[in-house]
């Protein structure tokens, strides 16, 4: 993709999402796929100019934990208990799945991302050529996990793919692609394999992206198992020495658990909806923050979740926290929103280079529209997004200095083929389920 025009957005409100920086009104000049200029007013020649009256101009969403592919089981299973989910509906379905199925249901989970104003994500999941490819054509930005289970030996096919992931990937799509190395979770991955996979990751400087006590369940099996919670089971294994780690969920830890993950490289992905919506329970993060450990924003797959809307997770994010603490001060608008842009970038270790609107960093960048009656009167900008806004109040949505899309008109992917497609392959992979 073309990312070497030159366009200014202009009279917008902006949200930097940079700690102390306060909303104003200006202009963005981007170039050669990067944000070179911010200023009260910029008259420089450009290619385009984008009209950004009424609008607010802030860093794309990052989300920091989904399974893109499963977008094909959207609502196929919901309201059912966990095990039973997973066992009875989603193991079987996606059992059949092709990898050209996968392709599509990364393609239609592409369209929602950029559609709701996801900018990057982080995927784990499987035949990830097909993931990778779809990133590629989609134009978004994505850190991507070949999961790793370890229950049986497949010798060594797994782990194959997921170096060959690395290898063939790490910076395609004009950089938009990096890797990760993936130990599904504790309770899929023993000690040895999961020690040989944290020992290479490190020695490699890869990081690694693992779900962790996502379940009551899971913390009960690895009790039984090793006598140790799951965060005592990696603790030990030496996956916080040294790694920059990727937890998604971390519902149930213990404040011991908090203690072991103090200071550690990377952080955790909170998935409101999804917990929600699996009764899984509510993540401790206001803990976590507290002892300063990174906190992100993902969705998990839309099998769980439905939804890939970013906007539903941060709503979920800042309500559970103060029902849960009884306190409506906790986890307020500002923070929630920096959960799903700077700390999810930290998570992917991408922070470096956008989550924030700052010069010098890539255009990633998305435009809401506030010529809504729910978006009407603006007197707090970081409560009326955090609160208010939806995915679908998202007008345009830039990566890499390339429009994605433009006044709701998707640009980078054809909707009718990938809605179609979808359509078709979803219908084959439920049949008789």
């Amino acid at each position: 993709m073309n990312s070497s025009k030159r366009f200014v957005i202009k009279g917008c409100q902006i949200l930097t999402m940079v700690r102390g920086d306060q909303p104003f009104f200006g202009d963005l000049l981007i170039e050669g796929g990067y944000i070179t200029r911010i200023a009260a007013s910029i008259d420089q020649q450009a290619d385009q100019v984008i009209d950004g009256k009424g609008k607010v101009a802030m860093p794309g969403l990052i989300n920091a934990h989904n399974h893109a592919g499963m977008s094909l089981l959207r609502g196929f299973s919901d309201d059912l208990k966990l095990m039973d989910w997973l066992d009875k509906k989603m193991l079987p379905a996606e059992a059949r799945m092709t990898k050209e199925d996968i392709y599509w249901g990364t393609m239609l989970s592409a369209a929602e991302m950029i559609a709701s104003g996801t900018t990057a994500f982080a995927d784990m999941y499987v035949q990830m050529d097909a993931v990778a490819q779809a990133v590629v054509d989609s134009g978004m930005r994505a850190a991507l996990t070949r999961g790793l289970v370890f229950l049986e030996d497949d010798g060594g096919q797994r782990m194959k793919e997921a170096l060959d992931l690395i290898k063939s990937w790490t910076g395609a799509g004009d950089g938009r692609i990096t890797t990760m190395l993936g130990p599904h979770a504790p309770y899929t991955c023993p000690p040895q394999p999961l020690k040989e996979v944290i020992d290479l990751a490190r020695s490699r400087n890869i990081p690694i992206h693992i779900h962790l006590a996502e379940t009551v369940e899971e913390v009960e099996k690895i009790r039984e198992r090793y006598q140790r919670t799951p965060t005592e089971y990696l603790h030990e294994l030496g996956l916080f020495a040294g790694n920059h780690v990727l937890l998604a969920h971390g519902v149930h830890l213990t404040h011991a658990d908090i203690k072991l993950l103090c200071g550690m490289r990377g952080g955790v992905s909170h998935n409101p909806v999804s917990n929600l919506k699996l009764a899984c329970g509510i993540a401790p993060i206001r803990g976590m923050i507290e002892q300063g450990i990174t906190v992100g924003i993902g969705t998990d797959g839309a099998g769980s979740a439905t939804t890939l809307d970013m906007f539903a997770e941060i709503k979920a994010a800042a309500w559970m926290q103060k029902l849960d603490a009884g306190d409506p001060t906790v986890l307020p608008a500002e923070q929630a929103l920096r959960m799903a842009t700077i700390e999810s970038a930290k998570l992917l270790r991408i922070d470096s280079e956008v989550g924030t609107l700052e010069v010098g960093k890539r255009a990633d960048l998305i435009l809401i529209d506030l010529n809504k009656p729910h978006l009407q009167p603006v007197h707090d900008l970081y409560s009326l997004i955090a609160y208010s806004a939806t995915g679908a109040d998202v007008d345009t949505t830039i990566v890499n200095g390339q429009i994605l899309m433009q006044g709701r008109q998707l640009l980078s992917l054809s909707w009718e083929e990938t809605r179609l497609e979808a359509a078709k392959r979803a219908k084959r992979l439920v049949a008789g389920l």
